[in-house]
């Protein structure tokens, strides 16, 4: 395992990523997507493969900012910042950080649509609105919900079974995201909560829910990838600080 290089933490990039998840905590909280001093995001320590970014014990979403996140390794030393991370933040994600490599982002939420379908019979998010479109192909669900993950063994286990997708719904618990950017992470987080709500609504209407057809589905999840190259996670994510900004400038310091 490396080592923090000198001033390795201080570089421009690292303390634009703590900008930016700071902003995702802020409007999370805000959106209601937290769950007391409970639930964790998490990022990749830019330039690093070794170190991630994480919320510390006891600070709910709506408290955080930059300089108060916690750089970690895997091995639960805090290298910079006061405060610990919580115990299933470390064992969730210091584990998947470290076996799924192409997670540099990791969103755990317990937001309460979403969580809602995981408590179902059935799969739990139902391709029937064109939000839930965004999700064609990229959902994996963990079946086996064993209580709090306190040890390595469940962290490993989450990992694994989150395979190649971006959302696992982890059943009976919530949500967790994954994804190469802040940006992404986030918008994947947003429009998931979304999709789950507007689903929770159909049903409540007690219709059927009628699913799009597959080859619909698919080519609408095919545009929704490319956008005619329009970065819509990043122009997201500047809405959210432009708003902060406004509102809780507080979350840059």
């Amino acid at each position: 395992m490396n080592t923090p290089r000198h001033n390795d933490l201080d570089r421009p990039e690292v303390w634009q990523a703590r900008v930016d998840l700071a902003a995702c905590f802020r409007a999370a909280a805000q959106m209601g997507l937290h769950e007391g001093v409970c639930n964790h995001l998490s990022f990749m320590v830019p330039g690093r493969d070794d170190l991630f970014l994480v919320n510390p014990d006891g600070w709910s979403f709506g408290e955080i900012t930059a300089s108060r996140l916690l750089i970690c390794d895997f091995n639960r030393r805090v290298i910079s910042g006061d405060g610990v991370p919580e115990d299933t933040a470390f064992y969730i994600h210091a584990r998947l950080h470290m076996r799924v490599p192409r997670a540099r982002a990791a969103f755990h939420t317990h937001m309460p649509n979403a969580t809602a379908l995981t408590m179902v019979e059935g799969p739990p998010l139902l391709f029937a609105g064109q939000s839930a479109m965004k999700f064609y192909g990229r959902v994996a669900v963990d079946e086996e919900y064993g209580g709090l993950a306190l040890d390595e063994a469940e962290g490993d286990r989450i990992a694994s079974t989150i395979g190649d997708a971006d959302i696992l719904f982890m059943r009976h618990h919530g949500v967790m995201v994954v994804a190469p950017t802040i940006a992404k992470a986030w918008d994947d987080l947003y429009y998931l909560e979304r999709a789950a709500e507007v689903q929770r609504l159909a049903g409540a209407s007690g219709r059927p829910v009628r699913p799009i057809p597959r080859e619909i589905a698919e080519r609408t999840a095919e545009q929704m990838r490319h956008e005619g190259g329009r970065d819509s996670p990043a122009l997201h994510l500047a809405s959210i600080k432009r708003r902060l900004d406004a509102s809780a400038p507080e979350y840059r310091q």
